[in-house]
């Protein structure tokens, strides 16, 4: 199968599923005025992961989206502002089969076993009026919760006495006490609720532009063709999963990707996962030396990618007034759970949280006719946002290159989850994925810190623009907290 798409009105073949619609609304994200023009995408690969959305047409659309912004920036400055310059847009593919392999994991363990994603106390439980999930892979979380349901770090006590509570009552005193959890509610649930309401009435992505000064960082930058990220240097202070994603991509095309973890902080199940093509370093910012060293490195970055909570870099001295202060034509992209307005607004939240909350398992359970929740086949949300953020990040560096403006975007897991909710798949589902076989592995060898890896081959391609990570995957601390 190949989908030719021309235009800002994305033509796909009327037998391409939703691909069309997920991409319209990822791409108006970017650019509401309607005067980017995209560069010619095609769509290839067979197949979809089964789902009650359809889950591989998210997927291929949001690597789509992210892919689409980068061939853009291959073009010039003119080319995404309505300025001309369309005739010398490369050629972008994607490969739907592929897209739905990294919407799952890409990594492939030669002769090791990864750890577990999940932590033992993770997952969901059975309450006495319905189901909760209890997010437990950080320990603090998983001290909360059992500090609450007064029980040891064992499955069978935790399920014991979680059956004993109203689902209700559980998610309120597990996020008191700074836990993780999630009522599973159905879409109508979510429609209703304060949170779903507010989330409902907000963009995908919010932008604020803002003059950066004709001094500022990066204005004489200019992206080559086969290498377009080159010298931009990204500061990365996320965790799991959205905000690392992002940043992995933006490493694929030659972006100086610097990841900052705290001391001690660790997440072995998913690490080498995602800090592919990035340099890791430590610093306490709890103490001077490490705020001073996160300053230095945020005057010389182009762009920073946080998902703190959002009063935690305010609370450190670093909000977004400071940031600004210290880079004016800083691109600052933030991440958070449960949306920007409304009362969750600060909750903590994970994709598999949001799953529960927003409906999508409940649809996932009634669709399959099962007895407990049915997530989506991987962690869609997380990952479709990463992808999100890198397009906007993109788009934000040609806009300072073209008009001098420096931006701040902010996503959210529960708004792209609203995306991805907006369609279902029809009642004659796509014809399923076929088993993966080793002509879907690249052929590279990755010599991470924890052993050899095979990756799933790189779903997206640009003309002349080959997608490289030029380090493997290296164990957080590994690095200094310097630019190279």
């Amino acid at each position: 199968m190949s989908l030719a798409v021309s235009g800002r009105a994305v033509a796909l073949a009327e037998d391409s599923g939703f691909v069309k619609p997920y991409l319209h609304e990822m791409r108006c994200a970017l650019d509401a005025s309607g005067t980017a023009t995209p560069p010619e995408l095609t769509l290839s690969g067979q197949g979809a992961l089964p789902c009650v959305f359809p889950y591989t047409d998210f997927a291929t659309a949001a690597i789509a989206n992210a892919t689409l912004a980068v061939a853009g920036l291959c073009a010039g400055p003119a080319a995404d502002f309505g300025l001309g310059g369309a005739s010398s847009l490369p050629a972008v593919n994607v490969d739907r089969r592929l897209a739905s392999f990294w919407f799952q994991t890409s990594l492939r363990a030669q002769g090791w076993s990864s750890p577990p994603i999940w932590d033992p106390i993770a997952g969901d439980y059975r309450t006495a009026d319905g189901w909760i999930r209890l997010h437990t892979n950080a320990p603090h979380h998983r001290d909360a919760a059992l500090k609450v349901l007064g029980v040891p770090a064992e499955r069978e006590a935790v399920t014991q006495r979680v059956a004993t509570w109203q689902a209700d009552a559980l998610e309120a005193a597990v996020i008191a006490e700074g836990g993780c959890a999630a009522v599973m509610r159905s879409m109508a649930q979510w429609d209703a609720h304060p949170q779903g309401m507010a989330v409902a009435g907000e963009p995908l992505l919010h932008w604020e532009t803002f003059d950066a000064g004709v001094q500022a960082r990066g204005r004489d930058w200019q992206p080559m063709r086969e290498r377009p990220l080159s010298g931009i240097r990204v500061l990365d202070l996320t965790r799991i999963l959205a905000g690392p994603t992002a940043t992995r991509f933006l490493a694929g095309f030659g972006a100086q990707v610097l990841r900052i973890d705290p001391p001690g902080w660790n997440e072995p199940g998913t690490v080498p996962e995602v800090v592919l093509g990035k340099r890791c370093a430590r610093l306490d910012l709890k103490c001077d030396a490490g705020r001073a060293a996160l300053e230095a490195l945020l005057r010389e970055a182009d762009i920073v990618v946080h998902g703190y909570r959002p009063d935690a870099l305010e609370r450190l001295g670093l909000g977004n007034a400071r940031r600004r202060e210290l880079n004016p034509g800083l691109i600052d992209i933030s991440l958070d759970a449960y949306g920007w307005n409304g009362p969750w607004q600060a909750r903590r939240g994970f994709d598999s949280l949001l799953q529960m909350s927003a409906g999508i398992a409940d649809a996932g359970m009634r669709a399959a006719g099962a007895e407990r929740p049915v997530p989506l086949p991987g962690q869609g949300i997380d990952y479709a946002t990463g992808y999100l953020m890198a397009a906007a990040a993109v788009h934000a560096l040609k806009r300072r290159q073209a008009q001098g403006q420096g931006a701040t975007v902010r996503a959210s897991l529960a708004r792209t989850a609203r995306l991805l909710v907006a369609h279902r798949t029809p009642p004659v589902a796509p014809a399923p994925l076929a088993p993966e076989t080793t002509h879907d592995l690249s052929s590279r060898i990755e010599d991470t810190s924890w052993g050899p890896v095979r990756r799933v081959a790189t779903p997206m391609s640009i003309e002349g623009t080959p997608v490289d990570w030029a380090l493997p995957a290296l164990a957080l601390g590994t690095a200094t907290p310097q630019w190279a």
